[in-house]
């Protein structure tokens, strides 16, 4: 399983490899089909034979790299990684479908994608914050070209503006890794060698290195934030969100499934990864900041939604208030906000993939996206009218789909934290309620959206328009199936998770 793990990390990459060379853009298509397909079935592999009663790390390997800083090439899988690997492979399978009617430089765009793919899989499977560092800017390079070579009139900005907010995140990243550098041979049991181990980090033996009061204090509350800060770039939370509308509106329709689908995923990954378990008491010191930015991007996100005229630019300011639900969730210290948001995060993988794909189904015939120009596309297209409303409904969180379970359980989780400790009452109840309202705008917005694109009579204009076609009805089958599914039985995310989460919160001292 070991060999089987490290083959799905870097099979995407040969396939990227291959595409450069295939004899046609037809021929580079099928590679890429044929690796998604085949890196999805090796998941799913793993994920059968993944010791969900043991929990903990599995499949594990490791190798020295740079043995004069103690670099090891360490990768493995736990519960907190293994539904997010598995919703990465599926949901690239469908990008690839949906990436067929590309054809400008078709072999470098699945090249490229291919090679994001990699990215993304190692960022959640590497055991290494050094491994983990370098797939976390190799995902970077490839998005920046896929926006700025095949995106829309203002790709270059949208490119530039993607790459340096992300890039700042990784300044910040890599300021905390050199802190640990110096002080972590100073642990109990690091025998004066660095420690870049993940699992390892988050021992008692460097917990009390940055513990409250401690030698280091100072600096795990700079690390504390300066992850933070890193990480909240990639969910993105507002104030730094400001890339994620511009990235959305100008990527293909494919790049911005994946973009909204996994990549934001790695910030909330990579909080659950680090910024907690690393530094457990700068979170239980500073809850209510982190808290408050989530409470602010679930409200300022939906207002921001409501205003839109250009549709694929709501979409993108939804992104922007649900994701702040996964910073509420990890905020509270709450084992059901911790579910939650964890819950957030895949629900969200799913709705948003399929949102966007819905936009870039009307786009791709009518070529601009402005709400108040459509209208009536439920009687042109009763099947896409259908699974647009499964869709957009479990985007607003309705109960018997995915987007309801993540949401109720954050406020739920949220409201439990007077009962344990996290602090005032009156705070509690206050962030509470605010979250709560948010979901109040969010069907304010899906449902004012549906009306005027969906609903009244067809536009003229719809007559030229060529019908949905098998493949697209096929990828809006799968998610919305998926919607239903996981909103119908949560249980399928929190049976992987349960046991790494029972560690994770006995480490936080939390219950």
């Amino acid at each position: 399983m070991p060999t089987l793990l490290n083959l799905m990390i870097f099979t995407p990459l040969i396939g990227a490899l291959l595409c450069l060379v295939a004899p046609s853009k037809q021929a580079a298509k099928s590679i890429a089909l044929v690796v998604s397909v085949v890196t999805l079935a090796m998941s799913l592999v793993l994920a059968a034979q993944y010791d969900y009663h043991a929990g903990g790390v599995q499949f594990e390997s490791a190798m020295m790299w740079i043995k004069g800083i103690n670099v090891e090439y360490r990768t493995g899988m736990d519960g907190l990684s293994l539904p997010l690997i598995v919703l990465t492979t599926a949901l690239s399978v469908l990008v690839v479908a949906a990436s067929w009617n590309i054809e400008k430089m078709t072999k470098a765009f699945m090249a490229l994608y291919l090679f994001l793919y990699t990215g993304m899989l190692g960022v959640f499977l590497s055991l290494d914050m050094v491994l983990f560092y370098v797939f976390f800017e190799v995902s970077l390079l490839p998005m920046y070209f896929l926006i700025g070579i095949w995106g829309g009139p203002r790709k270059e900005y949208a490119a530039i503006k993607f790459f340096l907010y992300t890039l700042a995140g990784s300044i910040c990243l890599l300021v905390v890794m050199l802190g640990l550098y110096h002080i972590t041979p100073n642990a109990a049991d690091s025998g004066g060698k660095p420690i870049w181990n993940m699992m390892t980090l988050q021992s008692d033996s460097v917990h009390a290195l940055f513990a409250k009061g401690g030698t280091y204090w100072v600096f795990a509350q700079w690390a504390f934030w300066l992850t933070l800060v890193a990480f909240l770039i990639k969910l993105p939370a507002v104030p730094f969100h400001t890339w994620l509308p511009d990235a959305h509106v100008e990527a293909p329709t494919p790049i911005s499934m994946i973009l909204a689908g996994v990549l934001l995923k790695m910030g909330g990954y990579a909080m659950m990864r680090i910024t907690w378990p690393f530094f457990p008491d700068s979170a239980r010191l500073f809850w209510v900041c982190v808290a408050t930015l989530g409470v602010i991007a679930i409200i300022y996100g939906a207002l921001c939604a409501m205003a839109q005229s250009d549709w694929k630019k709501l979409v993108a300011y939804s992104s922007v208030s649900h994701m702040g639900y996964v910073t509420l969730g990890l905020a509270v210290l709450t084992r059901t906000g911790f579910d939650g948001a964890y819950f957030q995060m895949i629900a969200h993988g799913i709705t948003s993939a399929m949102m966007f794909f819905m936009v870039g189904v009307v786009y791709e015939r009518a070529h601009h996206r402005e709400i108040d120009r459509l209208g009536g596309i439920w009687l042109k297209w009763p099947g896409y009218g259908g699974w647009s409303l499964l869709c957009f409904f479990a985007g607003m969180g309705l109960p018997g789909l995915c987007g309801f379970i993540g949401e109720i359980m954050v406020l739920l989780g949220t409201f439990e934290a007077v009962g344990h400790g996290a602090g005032h009452t009156t705070i509690v109840y206050t962030l509470g309620v605010l979250a709560a309202f948010g979901v109040v705008l969010t069907a304010g917005y899906i449902l004012w959206m549906f009306q005027r694109v969906y609903m009244g009579l067809p536009k003229p204009d719809y007559d030229h328009y060529e019908p949905v076609n098998t493949r697209e009805y096929a990828i809006m089958t799968v998610l919305g199936v998926l919607a239903l599914v996981f909103g119908i039985v949560p249980m399928i995310v929190f049976h992987a998770t349960g046991v790494t989460f029972n560690h994770l919160f006995a480490m936080l001292a939390v219950q």
